[in-house]
Parts: C-alpha cells; structure tokens; sequence
C-alpha cells in the first residue's frame, strides 16, 4: 500500500512539472492539445489528459483575431472533427408524440340523481357497462314524498276552481313534475285519481352506464346520484399539449392514435378542440380528438373501443419554408444561443441567434445567420472552448496568462486562484471530458493512470463547486467509492446538454456506494468504472 501511494505522489509531481507554465514574450509559442485545448504548455510534451503530442498555436495572431473569431490550426480541424452544413430555406417538420387517454362525450354523458326521498323498490339495470335505450327504465323508488304531493294536487283538480284558484292547482302540478313525474304519467294519474308512491327514474338518452351507485332496498336522499350514463357512439382522445407544442397544434391538424387494444391498427382523426386555458400545475392544455366509434379495422371489420383506455398520438405537422439551421449547430453558453459559422482558412466566427420554432432536426433562423452560410454542426463546443481561451489571452498582458479556462493543473495545485469561469458550455466541456477520461481508467483497473489525471479532474472540477468532493485515493477501491457520487453529479450536470456535446449517460442498478451510480462516455460500449473488469457491462444507458 505504501508502495503504491508513493508510486502516486511521484507520478502526480512528474504531472505538475509537466504541465508548469512559464512566463512567456509576447508572440512567443504556446503548444496545447488538439483534444483538450485547456491543456497548454510553454513547450512540446504529451497532454496531461490523453497522453497526444502538443500542437503549436500562435497565441499572439489568436489573440489578435476580431472579436467572435476563432482561428484553428490544421491539426485541431482534423482532431476535433469540424463539419459544416449550409443554412438555407427549407421546411420545418416536426413530430409531436403524446400520450392520452380514450374517453366518451362529455356532451353525451348523463349523472341521474334522486329527485325524491325513498327507497330503491326495484332495479332494471343492475351492472355497469349494460347498454339502454332513451326512455327505459332504471329503477323505482318508493317515496312516500311522492304520494303526499300527488293527493293534494287530486284534492285540488277534484274541489275545481270555486275551491282553489288555477294558480295553486298548477302548483300543485309543478310540484309533480319537480319530482320526478312525467307529462304522461300525470295525465294517467288524473285518468284513474289513484295516487301511486312508486317512481319510475328513466333513461334520458341512450347510451351505456357507466356507473351504478345504489341497490334494492337502499334508501336514498335528494340528490343522491343513482346512475351515470354515456354515449359510446363517438370517443374523445384527449392528451395534455405543452406549451412548447402549441405553434405547432391546430385544430384540424390530423393525429395518428394507436392503442395497445388493437395492435398495429392506426386511428386518424382531426383535432377538434384545443382548450384555450393552461393547468398551473402542470403548464399543459387540453387537446382533444373526436373518433367515431366503432370505427373500421385495418381488414375493413368494425372495432369498439373502451371506455378510458389509454392511447398514443402522433402528430406530424410541417410548416412552409423557412430559414433553417441543424439543431446541433445551436449553442447556448448562457448568455444565449449562439452557432459558429465558417469563415474559410480555418477561422469560425461566433454569431447569436434569435430563433424560432424548433423541429426535429432543423431550428427556425429569425436573425443571426444568412442563407447559405456554413454552420458548424459538429465541433462547436470545443471552437467555443477555444474562443474562451482566446478571450482570456487578449485580456492579458503575456498568453501564458491564457492556459485554461479552468486553469492548469500546475497552478490549482500551487493554490493559485483560477480565472473566471467562462460560457457554460466551455467549462462543461472541459469537466466533462476529464470525467470521461478518469472513469475510462478506472473501469480499464488502470489506478496509476488514474492518478496521473486526477489533477486535472481537481482543475476542471474547481468551476462547480456544487460537485462533492473528490478524492485520488491510495488504490482502486478507494478511488472509486469517492468518484461514484462525484461522477453522478457530474452526469447530472451535463445530461441537459450530452446531445450537443455527443456524449452518453450510463447508469449502474449495482453501485457499491448509491445503487444508482452514473457516469460520462463518449460512445459504446459500456465500460463500467465502479466495478472495472469484475462487472464491466454492468448498466444502461440513461435516455
């Protein structure tokens, strides 16, 4: 053990050597590598990171660039993959997938109350789901309400007008049909004067019940619900739009729905309502989709769908043609969104945008580009590194004042105060790229590699001092039980933005600290650094 630590503390003194700046002329050279370009040195050597040979930069001319230019070398062009793609008028398409659910009228649903104190003296329909007619019967009450107020209006209509003024008989008959008694069945009850304490509650529409809250026997108030009713003859999909969907949505607008009821069957139907009212809680609006129902199958043969059911829609929606940029080419560094646009001979200058909708692969262009300039789509967030380090130079009297963003390792180690942090996307960057790096020593048992970088992981990380604290360790194990936490957080932070940067997430169900252990890779496949070669594949990739 002691061996090993000795072994550490000898390799992390060769690193603060190697990567020690000097004082450096103006228009001297400065070399820095093509891979990690906060890497620099005073003079030829090996990046502290990935082990490449340092390229010379002239850092005077690349301090002597107009503002918002970045001058790369060949080499850096070819290291870091730089690809263009013109800027130019197109359509902008996107897809919206959403989940929703299957749902009958609300136009079309009925909740039936008691309109009568009683006693369920008999049902008719004693199961949700039965199908009835308009006009069928439900259930009877016995009320002796019902009774009491059908003898005083026979009292009245017997007695004539000499007796009780038309006024208090049509009361009297008022107060029948407010409980519940229909036109004809007052007129049978003048027929045969024989009062009746039964009511007959009748379905006001056809449909299907869709709940049945009472029982033979049970007694019931005013109001209580007896019965819900809808009609299943035409459905409702409604799904949740957010409001980043709403300049796409219109009603009209076509959605392809599919259920897992019937696999592989599609469901087009027409936006018909789009609520103009946002849920403050949830931030969406209500969109609903009208389908007949049943509607024909892909054979031709009718499909009933059920009640409530959960479905999937897709909305693909285009608009004309517009200014449009790859979605890739777009940063923002958090003052904005901003792209690089190729100036030819290597230069890229740095242009923010004002921008529009976005689709699915393109962003619609308001300001900040022209048709026909080239974008890079590919490199943007190491250029933008390299712009911050530009930045930095001109700001200082000598370019060795330029070394990082972060600073070099040398100097977070010597306790010297690193400079301000630049753009988001530089700095994250630069963390993200040493967290790679350490977790693909650690997941290759490599510790002594491991340790050689660990200074620079300490430089990028001093940038986000919300990070929990990380320690070199004296061998593998404790090496990975505090990089775990470390690298979860680090992957946390850069997830909002690993599309742009063209990293993964993985995450462990297994790791030894969290069970829930994550980290940064470039690509697959997945190399586990919790466990190295013990359970190498052990994870997935988090979406």
């Amino acid at each position: 053990m002691k061996k090993i630590f000795l072994l550490s503390l000898l390799l992390f003194l060769r690193t603060l050597s190697a990567a020690e700046p000097a004082s450096h002329a103006p228009g001297s050279h400065v070399y820095q590598c093509s891979m990690h370009p906060w890497i620099q040195s005073d003079h030829l050597g090996k990046c502290t990171i990935c082990g490449m040979d340092l390229v010379e930069i002239n850092a005077a001319s690349a301090a002597a660039a107009p503002e918002g230019v970045v001058a790369l070398g060949a080499s850096q062009v070819t290291a870091i993959g730089v690809a263009t793609t013109r800027v130019s008028r197109q359509p902008l398409a996107r897809t919206l997938r959403v989940t929703g659910r299957i749902d009958d009228d609300d136009t079309r649903h009925r909740i039936l109350a008691a309109r009568v104190p009683g006693r369920i003296e008999k049902l008719f329909v004693n199961y949700a789901g039965e199908v009835v007619k308009a006009d069928a019967p439900l259930a009877t009450i016995y009320s002796t309400d019902l009774l009491t107020a059908q003898r005083v209006y026979l009292e009245r209509l017997k007695a004539g007008e000499g007796a009780f003024p038309a006024a208090e008989r049509s009361a009297a008959r008022e107060r029948l049909l407010e409980l519940g008694l229909t036109a004809p069945d007052i007129a049978e009850i003048e027929r045969t004067t024989q009062p009746t304490a039964l009511l007959t509650v009748r379905a006001p529409m056809s449909g299907t019940v869709v709940a049945k809250h009472v029982y033979e026997g049970q007694y019931v108030q005013t109001s209580d619900q007896l019965f819900e009713i809808g009609d299943f003859s035409r459905m409702w999909f409604v799904f949740d739009a957010y409001e980043q969907d709403m300049p796409w949505l219109r009603v009209g607008e076509m959605v392809d729905i599919t259920t897992r009821a019937f696999p592989g069957e599609i469901i087009r139907a027409p936006i018909d309502f789009i609520d103009p009212n946002f849920s403050e809680t949830t931030r969406t609006a209500k969109v609903r989709v009208v389908i007949p129902n049943p509607h024909p199958g892909m054979n031709g043969e009718m499909h009933t769908l059920q009640h409530r059911i959960l479905a999937e829609g897709h909305v693909e929606v285009d608009v004309s043609r517009v200014l449009a940029a790859p979605r890739s080419a777009v940063l923002d560094n958090g003052t904005g969104p901003v792209a690089y646009v190729d100036l030819g001979n290597n230069r890229y200058e740095q242009r923010a945008l004002r921008l529009g909708r976005r689709g699915d692969s393109l962003v619609e262009v308001l300001s900040g580009l022209d048709e026909g300039d080239l974008v890079v789509t590919n490199g943007a967030l190491l250029i933008d590194a390299q712009a911050q380090l530009a930045r930095e130079a001109s700001a200082h009297t000598h370019p060795a004042a330029a070394m990082t963003p972060a600073s070099t390792s040398a100097e977070m180690s010597r306790g010297s105060q690193p400079s301000a942090p630049g753009p988001a996307s530089s700095t994250l960057a630069a963390l993200a790229a040493v967290a790679i790096d350490s977790a693909d020593a650690l997941a290759s048992d490599d510790y002594v590699r491991y340790a050689k970088i660990f200074p620079s992981v300490a430089a990028a990380a001093k940038n986000f001092p919300s990070l929990p604290a990380l320690d070199p360790g004296t061998d593998l194990k404790s090496a990975r039980t505090s990089f775990e936490p470390w690298s979860t957080a680090v992957a946390d932070l850069v997830k909002p933005q690993r599309a742009q940067l063209g990293l993964k997430i993985f995450q462990c169900p297994m790791s030894p600290v969290s069970h829930t252990g994550r980290w940064v890779q470039r690509g697959e496949p997945l190399k586990n650094p919790f466990f190295g070669s013990a359970m190498a594949d052990c994870g997935e990739e988090v979406r």
